[in-house]
């Protein structure tokens, strides 16, 4: 397991250090950073100063390890419409964010298990039929066309919860439905196709022949190793909202990183999209380390 583990790690190390370097150099791209960041108006005169200033013209490898070296610390540098740390910014906004793929991916892993598992026991009845219809609907809406859907019926028309903003139970409920929506059909979907599997698995069987009750064989056999895959496609997208569920913050105004990172780019804050990228990248690199080992936890044949 130990061998398991630091094998793991060395990967997430190398990834993220690929991750930094296409953050950084990304940068480079379109020409000079000091004349990107600054404004169209800017003299020459300030555009060398500022290059001066950043240490734009240092070398680029440099620049980098220079880069690598402050963002171990923590240290992402400073916004550029708002004047502070960008550490600060995302520190403020990741609560939100958190608190709804939170919310989404709860409700929406509770629903799915549930819808999955009854389908998977019944299949090929009316109740299985009904189940994939629901599920497949809820593929095949967009995300931004349910939100405003949601705000003309409950906001608008019926008046029962609000359009939008952040602070109290109601305001979360809205954007929480529209963004789990999708991952509840995709979770019905994948549990009832494991569990079919599972259930025709010789060990299953085994179990049944037992003597053990149906409940107790679905639930304490086979739901076990048809989770397995549930725990990878979920654990991927809890790490994508903690990037920042964009369109939704958008359209429900919740002041999330997705948000932030839309004001980042329209204002041409690097700095700040800079950060934002390599947050979402050490949030996909950590879920997956874990998710690694929730995996040698459910099946320990996955640590060979």
């Amino acid at each position: 397991m130990i061998r398991f583990l630091v094998q793991r790690l060395g990967l997430s190390v190398i990834v993220l250090l690929g991750v930094s370097a296409i953050v950084f150099f990304a940068l480079f791209l379109n020409g000079d950073p000091a004349a990107l960041m600054l404004p169209p108006t800017a003299s020459r005169a300030e555009i060398d100063a500022y290059r001066h200033a950043m240490g734009f013209d240092d070398p680029v490898l440099l620049q980098y390890f220079r880069y690598l070296a402050h963002a171990v610390t923590g240290d992402l540098g400073t916004s550029l419409r708002f004047g502070l740390p960008v550490t600060g910014l995302i520190a403020e906004r990741l609560p939100a964010t958190a608190l709804l793929a939170v919310t989404a991916l709860t409700w929406s892993t509770a629903l799915g298990l549930a819808l999955g598992v009854a389908a998977a026991v019944t299949r090929g009845t009316a109740w299985d039929l009904l189940v994939r219809l629901v599920a497949l609907s809820g593929q095949a809406i967009p995300v931004f066309w349910l939100g405003l859907l949601l705000l003309l019926l409950f906001a608008l028309r019926w008046r029962m919860l609000p359009t939008g903003g952040y602070g109290e139970a109601r305001h979360l409920v809205l954007p929480a439905v529209a963004l789990g929506a999708y991952y509840m059909s995709a979770v019905t979907r994948l549990v009832r196709v494991s569990l079919i599997e599972a259930l025709g698995q010789d060990y299953v069987r085994t179990a049944r022949a037992k003597g053990l009750s149906s409940s107790r064989v679905v639930l304490r056999h086979a739901l076990r190793n048809a989770l397995v895959p549930v725990v990878t496609v979920q654990a991927m997208q809890f790490a994508s909202l903690l990037g920042g569920a964009l369109v939704t913050e958008i359209i429900f105004a919740w002041p999330g990183i997705g948000r932030l990172a839309v004001q980042a780019i329209q204002n041409r804050d690097f700095p700040l999209v800079q950060a934002v990228v390599l947050l979402s990248a050490c949030v996909f690199v950590a879920i997956n380390l874990l998710t690694d080992i929730a995996y040698a936890v459910l099946n320990p044949r996955v640590r060979l």
